[in-house]
C-alpha cells in the first residue's frame, strides 16, 4: 500500500481549524457547565469526578484522571474535597492495595441525580445553537469524525466510558414528555 502524503499547508489549516473551533466551543461548554452546577457549589472537575465515579460504579484515582482528562494530583485533590463534602468515599481493594478507589455515597448519588433532573436545555447555549441542526436533520450531531480523532488520541476504553455514560443516561434517567421547540423561542411543553 502506497504511503499517502499530506502537505504541510493542509496540516496547518486542519490544526488551526481544530484549535480555533475547539477553543470557541469549549468556552461555551465551560460557561454552560458552570452555570448548571453553580447552585450545587461544585466546579467542573468535581462534577466530572462524580460523573465518572457514577458511571464506573467506583473508580480508581487513575481512572478518574484518565477519563476526566486531568492530572492524577488534580483528580486526587478534587476527589478528597468531594469526600470532605460527603459525596465520595475512598477505599482500597484487598486485591489492589496500591490504588485508591472512590465510590459515590448516597448523598453523592442524590446530588448527581438532582443535577440531571435540573438540567435546563433552555439555559444551555450549545444546545440552543444545535437546535437548528436538529430541526434540519431530525437529530443532534453525532460527531463521528471527532469521535474517531478522540479515539485515536485516548484509546478505545476512553470512548467506551463515554458510550457507557450515554447509555446510562438513556436507561437510568427518567424520560419525560417534555419538548423544546426548534422553530420558535424555546418553550417547555408537557403533555
Amino acid at each position: 500500500m502506497k504511503k499517502q502524503e499530506v502537505s504541510i499547508h493542509e496540516v496547518m489549516l486542519f490544526s488551526q481549524r481544530v484549535a480555533q473551533l475547539s477553543k470557541a466551543l469549549w468556552k461555551a461548554v465551560e460557561k454552560d457547565w458552570q452555570q448548571w452546577i453553580k447552585p450545587y457549589n461544585l466546579n467542573i472537575n468535581e462534577h466530572h469526578i462524580l460523573w465518572i465515579a457514577y458511571h464506573l460504579k467506583g473508580a480508581s484515582i487513575s481512572d478518574i484522571a484518565k477519563f476526566g482528562v486531568m492530572h492524577v494530583s488534580t483528580a486526587f485533590n478534587f476527589s478528597k474535597k468531594l469526600e470532605e463534602q460527603g459525596y465520595l468515599k475512598f477505599s482500597k481493594k484487598e486485591s489492589d492495595k496500591r490504588n485508591t478507589y472512590v465510590e459515590l455515597t448516597n448523598e453523592g448519588e442524590t446530588i448527581l441525580h438532582d443535577l440531571m433532573e435540573k438540567f435546563n436545555p433552555e439555559a444551555n447555549s450549545v444546545v440552543q445553537a444545535a437546535l437548528p441542526l436538529n430541526k434540519l436533520f431530525g437529530k443532534f450531531p453525532d460527531f463521528l469524525e471527532l469521535s474517531v480523532i478522540i479515539k485515536n488520541l485516548y484509546g478505545d476504553d476512553f470512548m467506551e466510558i463515554i458510550e457507557t455514560s450515554l447509555q446510562n443516561i438513556d436507561e437510568n434517567f427518567q424520560k419525560e414528555d417534555t419538548f423544546i421547540s426548534t422553530n420558535e423561542p424555546t418553550e417547555k411543553i408537557t403533555s
